[in-house]
């Protein structure tokens, strides 16, 4: 059966052609070699059948590229890891302002700020260059959910409601022109086409084009402590109760898993994939 004819379903419900460059592109991504690439496209091949689920390949290209590398397979898991910050939002907001921090903004999470009308809670605040930004996060923790219309219209009157009392008390630092808005997941078209009309900064999984939250991840190395597969649950749960959001911040504290009580033989394991993960 030739891999383009067979119907696989989304996370959504969504009936698609199965598209074997997708599959590829997402493989080379981790940074496989094409060997590795090549090889777990053929076995892959070999399981296909009509209706199969994404998650489905993915569970099986993942435990392929454990065997192999398990930095690899941590690469490979980003989306899942993303949604593995829940359930609430409150870590994925600390992961939003995490990545902002490492790209040069001072950052404030759930301030309550004055609007014109009524006051509102912002879940990220970030400074940089004498000028403040206004983010707000919209996690969702089941796949599928994608953001419509409503959010940037509901979040763009509040943007305004703020900007419009910033401006008359006259702040220390200017307000971004741009209100913010970032998900894990994506913008329906018209909230993209909403966004862009009304110049407010839309950020998901893929959008901007080569800008979006996994670009930026994997470009910047900062992968998310969810990605990790020697770590248990229960342990990243821990991390993040502690706002330990990112990998790269146990490399040189290692404070938590001592805490933990993770062996030595484990604790250099859970490092060195750490490293490798994000190019330390």
């Amino acid at each position: 059966m030739e891999t383009g004819t067979i119907d696989i379903i989304k996370s959504s419900g969504e009936k698609v052609k199965f598209s074997l460059e997708k599959l590829k592109n997402s493989l080379k991504r981790t940074g496989a070699d094409q060997k590795t690439v090549n090889q777990i496209i053929d076995k892959v091949r070999d399981e296909l059948y009509q209706g199969i689920s994404t998650k489905e390949i993915y569970n099986r290209a993942f435990a392929l590229l454990k065997k192999k590398k398990s930095y690899l397979a941590s690469k490979y898991k980003l989306k899942k890891a993303i949604y593995e910050l829940g359930p609430t939002g409150f870590p994925f907001e600390r992961f939003i302002g995490a990545i902002l921090k490492y790209s040069g903004y001072d950052v404030e999470f759930n301030k309550i700020l004055q609007g014109q009308c009524v006051t509102h809670e912002i879940d990220v605040m970030a400074h940089k260059n004498n000028e403040t930004t206004v983010i707000e996060c919209k996690f969702h923790s089941v796949q599928g959910l994608n953001c419509n219309v409503k959010i940037p219209l509901y979040i763009h009157s509040r943007y305004n409601d703020i900007k419009a009392h910033w401006h008359i008390n006259a702040k220390k630092t200017p307000l971004n022109s741009k209100g913010w808005v970032v998900t894990n997941t994506r913008f329906t078209a018209d909230a993209l086409k909403y966004g862009k009309c009304i110049n407010l900064y839309l950020l998901s999984w893929d959008y901007p084009e080569n800008d979006g939250l996994k670009d930026r991840i994997d470009r910047l190395g900062l992968y998310p402590i969810t990605v990790s597969t020697l770590l248990t649950k229960r342990e990243k749960q821990f991390l993040l109760s502690r706002d330990v959001v990112l990998c790269r911040m146990l490399v040189g504290d290692t404070f938590y898993l001592d805490h933990l009580g993770i062996s030595e033989i484990r604790k250099e394991k859970i490092l060195k994939e750490i490293k490798m993960l994000c190019n330390l």
